[in-house]
C-alpha cells in the first residue's frame, strides 16, 4: 500500500495523488476511437473556448493564451489536453496554478484540487512557438500551414492541435470565440460571427465568434492577403473571401458569390439553415488539395478551380455539410459516411436544380461502377476518405429516397437535423429514426447498400 509520502514523490512520474486514494483517478488519455489514436481524452466535457493568438509570418511565431470551460464527468485527479509541438508556459485551473508535463503530444495537466463529478471549471493555458504541419494524412497537408503570405490551420481528422489545446475529438463539440492579432494588411479569417476589429502599434486584432457547438477539426485559422466581402444573406453576416493572388472575377470568386443561393436551396430540402453566419474562403496553396466544411465558413483549396474554371458543386458538397457533419456531427470516425454520404448526394440534388443531370441519372452512373467489396461504415482508417464512403454512400441515400418516397425521404432528413442539430449521432441512430418517421423496417436496406459485399437490388 502506498504512503502519502511515495505518493508526493511519484506524482510527476506516475500520477499519484491524495486525489487518487479518496476515489478521484486520471482522465483518460484518449477518446477511444482507432480511427485516430492518441486523439481526444475522457474526464470531462468542454463547452467553451476562448483562445486569443497573435501570429507573426516574418518568423512563423504564434503566441496564444486559450481559457477552457469545462464540467468534469468524473471524480478527475488530472486530465490531458491534445497540443502538438508548442511551448507551454504557465497553466491554470480556476485561479490556482497547476502543474503541466508534456507527454509526446499531450499536455497533462494536474490540478491543485481533484476536480468532482459535475464541476464546472476553466483552464487557461498559456503557449507560444512554431505551429506544426500535419503531414502523410489521407487528405494530405493539414494542420497549421506557413503560406507566402501568412498561415493557413485546417485539416481533418486533427488539425486544431496544432495551434490550440484541445480536446480534440468531434464527439466533444463546444462553442468558441477567437481573438487574432495579425500585422496591418493581412487578413485573419475565422468561424462564425465577424466581431469587431481593432489596431495598434502596426498590428491588427480580427475577432469571431462560434456559438453553436462545433468540432475541433471544423475550427480554422486562414492569415494573409485576401479580397474579403461581407455582406448580409437572410438577416446573417455573409464573409467571404478569395486569396488576392486568385483572379478577382475568376472561377473561384464566381463559384464562391453563389453561396447564398446554393444554402437558400439546401435548406428548402434538409430544414433550416443551422448556424449564425454563412460564408467560404478558397485559400491559394497547392499543399492543400482538398475542401472542407469548416463551420459556417468552407474553405476551398485552389485545386477545385483549376484553370480558372467555376465549380459550384463543390460549394454545394461543403455548405451541404453545415447540415450533415457539422450541426449533426460524428461521434465516432468509422460512421463518416453520415458526413460525406449526404454531402456527396447534396451534389447530385444540386446539379439536377441547377440544370445538369438528375440525381437519379447519377446514381445509375454510380450504381454501375461501384466496388462493392469496400464498405461505407467502417472503411478502416486508410479508406475513410474513400469512395465507399463518399459515392456508395450517396447511393444509399438515394436507395432510401426511392424505397419510402420523396415525401417521406425529406421528412426523415429534415427531422434529423432538426432533432440532432447541435449534437452527435451514429449510423444505428439514423437508421432508427429513418424508420420511425416512415413507419417500417429500413435496417436490412441500410445493410445491403452500405455493407453488403455484393450489388444490391434495385429497389
Amino acid at each position: 500500500m502506498a504512503t502519502a509520502l511515495t505518493c508526493f514523490v511519484a506524482l510527476v512520474a506516475a500520477g499519484c495523488t491524495g486525489d487518487d486514494r479518496d476515489g478521484f483517478r486520471p482522465g483518460a488519455a484518449d477518446a477511444g476511437d482507432p480511427y485516430v489514436p492518441g486523439r481526444g481524452n475522457g474526464g470531462y466535457d468542454v463547452t467553451h473556448y476562448g483562445l486569443d493568438v497573435r501570429y507573426d509570418p516574418s518568423t512563423d511565431r504564434l503566441t496564444g493564451q486559450a481559457v477552457i470551460t469545462a464540467t468534469a464527468t468524473q471524480d478527475l485527479s488530472r486530465f490531458n489536453l491534445d497540443l502538438v509541438g508548442l511551448d507551454v508556459g504557465t497553466v491554470r485551473v480556476g485561479d490556482a496554478p497547476a502543474d503541466h508535463r508534456r507527454s509526446d503530444a499531450e499536455l497533462v495537466v494536474t490540478p491543485r484540487d481533484g476536480l468532482s463529478r459535475g464541476r464546472q471549471f476553466t483552464v487557461t493555458v498559456g503557449y507560444t512557438g512554431v505551429p506544426t504541419a500535419v503531414e502523410g494524412g489521407s487528405l494530405g497537408s493539414g494542420g497549421f500551414l506557413h503560406t507566402a503570405d501568412g498561415a493557413v490551420a485546417l485539416g481533418q481528422p486533427d488539425s486544431a492541435a496544432t495551434w490550440f489545446p484541445v480536446n480534440d475529438h468531434p464527439s466533444d463539440k463546444a462553442s468558441y470565440d477567437l481573438a487574432v492579432t495579425v500585422p496591418d494588411g493581412l487578413a485573419a479569417l475565422s468561424n462564425g460571427v465577424p466581431g469587431p476589429k481593432s489596431s495598434a502599434d502596426g498590428w491588427t486584432t480580427w475577432r469571431w465568434s462560434e456559438r453553436a457547438p462545433m468540432a475541433s477539426y471544423l475550427s480554422t485559422l486562414v492569415i494573409g492577403d485576401y479580397r474579403v466581402v461581407t455582406d448580409t444573406h437572410a438577416g446573417r453576416p455573409m464573409v467571404t473571401a478569395v486569396a488576392a493572388s486568385l483572379p478577382a472575377n475568376g472561377g473561384a470568386a464566381s463559384s464562391l458569390a453563389r453561396t447564398g443561393e446554393i444554402v437558400d436551396f439546401l435548406a428548402s430540402r434538409f430544414g433550416p439553415y443551422p448556424f449564425d453566419s454563412y460564408g467560404g474562403i478558397v485559400i491559394a496553396d497547392d499543399r492543400v488539395g482538398y475542401a472542407l466544411e469548416t463551420q459556417s465558413r468552407p474553405v476551398y483549396g485552389p485545386a477545385f478551380f483549376a484553370d480558372d474554371r467555376p465549380n459550384a458543386s463543390v460549394v454545394a458538397h461543403e455548405l451541404a455539410h453545415q447540415w450533415f457533419g457539422d450541426s449533426v456531427s460524428l461521434a465516432r470516425w468509422g460512421d463518416i459516411w453520415l458526413n460525406e454520404g449526404f454531402a456527396s448526394y447534396a451534389e447530385w440534388l444540386w446539379e439536377e436544380h441547377d440544370g445538369g443531370r438528375t440525381a437519379q441519372r447519377n446514381f445509375e452512373l454510380q450504381y454501375a461502377k461501384t466496388d462493392w467489396s469496400q464498405p461505407s461504415v467502417e472503411p478502416g482508417p486508410d479508406l475513410m476518405f474513400g469512395t465507399a464512403v463518399y459515392k456508395r454512400g450517396a447511393l444509399a441515400v438515394h436507395a432510401l429516397r426511392r424505397t419510402v418516397g420523396d415525401d417521406t425521404f425529406f421528412r426523415i432528413l429534415r427531422t434529423w437535423t432538426a432533432e440532432r442539430a447541435g449534437g452527435n449521432a451514429t449510423t444505428a441512430d439514423l437508421v432508427a429514426l429513418a424508420e420511425r418517421v416512415a413507419g417500417r423496417q429500413l435496417r436490412p436496406l441500410f445493410d445491403a447498400w452500405l455493407v453488403g459485399g455484393s450489388a444490391p437490388t434495385l429497389p
